[in-house]
């Protein structure tokens, strides 16, 4: 595996891939790598023959106050694990290089940023937006993989790719979880022991809500307060509960097909999300 810093190594290797005749496979990364991001990583390496990953903790997408300075930063230790699962290229760009101190451009993604996440963090969906689009274009992938947990975040850059013509395929992987249904993230190593238990308990609610609708309840009210409720009662501060349409994130009165129900909720200091589809399997 090779490492670079810069764009023109970047471009490079990208160069020279492209001239060998491989299609080429992105996977964009804030590191502190588990198993959900090594998957996607297996994804991109079924769907292209030369696969790309980033490791930048994006300083626009965080909103003062949030765990910026905190979030874990592990490059070593992710070097390797995408070594073991044979990527081609670890782009490292340092944040100085990455934003000009004149730094003055930015894209906004309309209504699918608003609600849920984007009304909890002002300005978050700006800062994903402007930086998965600058690594589009530094990397210029056929194909980029992305999770679906961050299930808004995935309705931002599939309607910026639609709207603005990124000549690039998203695929998109599902939830990787633990034993006990709690799904991957970075922010779980934040969680002490204890909260780590109570944590299993936000997934618990979900799926209580899956089996509702699929027992049959389409009122998408009723299935938002079930959860509210079984939240409440487990401990959780609720950010929000929203039962919604995961292309264009709004939130249907009558459940269906593709709908999907995605919540934040906050233990401690630490700020957890999740979502899950309601009805299809």
């Amino acid at each position: 595996m090779i490492t670079v810093r810069e764009l023109p190594a970047l471009r490079d290797r990208i160069r020279e891939a492209r001239a060998q005749g491989k299609t080429i496979g992105f996977v964009p990364t804030m590191g502190a790598l588990h198993a959900a991001h090594l998957s996607l990583v297996r994804l991109a390496r079924r769907k292209a023959q030369f696969v790309v990953v980033s490791i930048f903790v994006n300083p626009l997408q965080f909103a003062a106050g949030e765990d910026f300075e905190r979030y874990p930063r592990r490059y070593e230790e992710d070097a390797r694990a995408l070594e073991s699962e044979a990527a081609d290229l670890l782009y490292l760009p340092d944040v100085e290089r990455f934003y000009s101190k004149d730094f003055s451009t930015h894209v906004d993604v309309d209504v699918v940023s608003e609600g849920g996440e984007g009304a909890k963090r002002p300005g978050h969906f700006r800062g994903v937006a402007t930086v998965v689009a600058k690594l589009f274009l530094q990397v210029a992938p056929d194909v980029a993989c992305l999770g679906r947990k961050d299930l808004q975040q995935v309705a931002v850059i599939r309607r910026m790719v639609r709207d603005l013509d990124f000549p690039i395929r998203l695929v998109i992987g599902e939830t990787v979880r633990e034993h006990d249904g709690l799904a991957l993230s970075s922010r779980n190593a934040y969680l002490t022991a204890d909260q780590r238990k109570q944590a299993a308990l936000f997934p618990k609610a979900l799926f209580a809500a899956r089996e509702m609708a699929r027992g049959g309840e389409r009122d998408s009210s009723a299935i938002e307060r079930a959860t509210r409720d079984a939240l409440a009662e487990a401990g959780f501060s609720i950010d929000y509960v929203d039962v919604v349409e995961p292309e264009t994130m709004k939130r249907p009165t009558t459940i269906g097909a593709t709908t999907a129900l995605a919540a934040a909720i906050r233990l401690g200091k630490t700020r957890l999300i999740d979502n899950v589809s309601l009805l299809e399997q």
